[in-house]
């Protein structure tokens, strides 16, 4: 499997945050959908609420 660098905001209570993460996953469209699902675990948010700005591979 590859590294990705997942990069981008999300919406908070005072605003938005950025966030940064490397996930280990075959391709960039199952990093992004493991961080929108680990993204809405940690934080209770919905997808909607997450921009993602780029994935890279690291």
């Amino acid at each position: 499997m590859s590294q990705f660098v997942v990069s981008g905001r999300f919406q908070d209570r005072i605003g938005h945050r950025d966030f940064e993460k490397t996930i280990d996953a075959p391709n960039e469209n199952v990093a992004r959908e493991h961080v929108l699902s680990q993204l809405g675990s940690e934080h209770g948010l919905k997808r909607t609420q997450v921009e993602i700005e780029g994935v890279t591979a690291a």
